[in-house]
C-alpha cells in the first residue's frame, strides 16, 4: 500500500475517534497532541507497533478501579475491550508476549475479556513457551502494587526482568500535579488503585517506546498535552474543591485522543492490520459485541451510568458496534 492511501486511512480514523459524542473536549485535546505528534495519532501508535520485533516482550496496563471504597473488585468496561484488541493483534502478527499489569483485584476481569478476545492467560515461563512454539495467542496478567514506594521499586525490577520492547496504557488513571488520582468528575481516586503510572514513567526515562490511549486527560500519557486539558476539559484546570485539575502529568511518546478510549484501540488495530496487510488483525463488530457481552458477564460497570451494560462511557452499545465497522470500512483499501 502506499504511503499516501496509509496517510489517508491515518487521517480518516483519527476523525472517527474525536467525534466528542460524549461532549468531553477531546476534540481540542486532539489538536493539541496532533500539533505535537506532527501528524496523525492512529498512525504514529500503529508505526510503533509495527516497529516492534518478533517474539519481544511487551508491556501493557489498562483498567480502572472506579468504586474502592465499595469494593476494589469494581472496574470500568473503558479500556479492557480496547486493550484485547491490541494484544490480539499483537500477539497474532508478532507473536509479542504481553504483560498486562492491573490491581490484584481485577486480574480475574482483565483475564476474562483477553480470553473472549482469543488468547490464553498463562503465568509468564508457561506463556514463553507456548509463544516460542507458536502453539497459542498467549499473554501474562500480572498485579502492581498500590502503594507508592513498592511501585517505585517494583517499576525498576520489573523493566530489568523483561526488559519490554513497548509499553503500551489505555484508559489508565495517572496522578495529577499534586499526586491525587482524579476521576472525571475530580473525585479522588487514587484507593485500592495500582501506581502503574510510576512504571510508565520508569520506561519513559529508560527510553522504552511508549503509546498512550485516553478520553479524559486524566490518563497515562496526557501530561504531554496538559495546557490543552488546563483549558478545555471539565476540571482540567480545577478541581471541584479548587485545588489543580485532573490532567495527568505522565507523558508519552505517542499520544492517541479519542471519544472513548476502547475506539483509539480500534483504530490503532486497524490501522496496524492494514501497515501488515492483514484484515483478519484488526477488530470486528462480532468480536466488540461478544467482549461488550463478557464484561456485562463479569460485572464491569458503565462508569457514566453507573450501572452494569453494555454501553461504554454513556454511549449505546449499537455506536460501539458502527464504530467498529466504519474502522473496517476505513482501512479496507489496504486489503485490495
Amino acid at each position: 500500500m502506499t504511503s499516501s492511501i496509509f496517510s489517508a486511512v491515518d487521517d480518516r480514523l483519527d476523525a472517527l475517534i474525536t467525534l466528542d459524542l460524549g461532549g468531553r473536549g477531546v476534540e481540542h485535546v486532539y489538536l493539541a497532541a496532533r500539533e505535537r505528534q506532527g501528524g496523525s495519532l492512529v498512525g504514529a501508535a500503529a508505526d510503533a507497533l509495527a516497529a516492534i520485533p518478533e517474539k519481544a516482550n511487551v508491556f501493557v496496563t489498562t483498567g480502572s478501579v472506579s468504586r474502592a471504597w465499595i469494593s476494589p473488585s469494581i472496574g470500568e468496561n473503558d479500556g479492557p475491550a480496547g486493550l484485547a484488541a491490541v494484544v490480539r493483534a499483537l500477539s497474532l502478527a508478532k507473536k509479542a508476549l504481553c504483560i498486562t499489569f492491573v490491581e490484584e483485584t481485577l486480574i480475574e476481569t482483565t483475564s476474562a475479556i483477553l480470553t473472549t478476545a482469543g488468547l490464553t492467560v498463562l503465568p509468564y515461563e508457561q506463556a514463553v513457551i507456548a509463544r516460542d512454539d507458536g502453539s497459542l495467542a498467549v499473554v501474562c496478567v500480572e498485579p502492581f502494587p498500590v502503594e507508592d514506594s513498592a511501585a517505585r521499586d517494583a517499576s525498576k525490577s520489573l523493566l530489568d526482568k523483561y526488559d519490554p520492547a513497548l509499553f503500551f496504557s489505555t484508559e489508565r488513571v495517572g496522578r495529577n500535579v499534586d499526586g491525587i488520582y482524579c476521576s472525571m468528575r475530580g473525585i479522588d481516586y487514587g484507593m485500592g488503585r495500582a501506581r502503574i503510572d510510576f512504571l510508565f514513567d520508569e520506561a519513559i526515562a529508560r527510553k522504552i517506546p511508549t503509546v498512550a490511549v485516553g478520553d479524559g486527560g486524566n490518563e497515562i500519557g496526557m501530561g504531554v498535552v496538559m495546557d490543552a486539558v488546563q483549558k478545555h476539559v471539565k476540571f482540567g484546570d480545577k478541581r471541584p474543591d479548587g485545588s489543580k485539575g485532573i490532567g495527568a502529568v505522565t507523558g508519552t511518546d505517542v499520544l492517541v485522543t479519542a471519544a472513548c478510549s476502547n475506539w483509539g484501540c480500534y483504530a490503532i488495530a486497524g490501522a496496524f492490520a492494514a501497515r501488515q496487510g492483514k484484515a483478519s488483525l484488526a477488530h470486528t463488530p462480532a468480536l466488540e459485541a461478544s467482549l461488550l457481552r463478557r464484561g456485562v458477564d463479569v460485572g464491569l460497570i458503565n462508569s457514566v451510568a453507573n450501572i452494569v451494560d453494555p454501553n461504554v462511557d454513556g454511549i449505546p452499545e449499537a455506536t460501539h458496534l458502527a464504530v467498529v465497522q466504519l474502522i473496517s470500512t476505513i482501512i479496507s483499501p489496504a486489503f485490495k
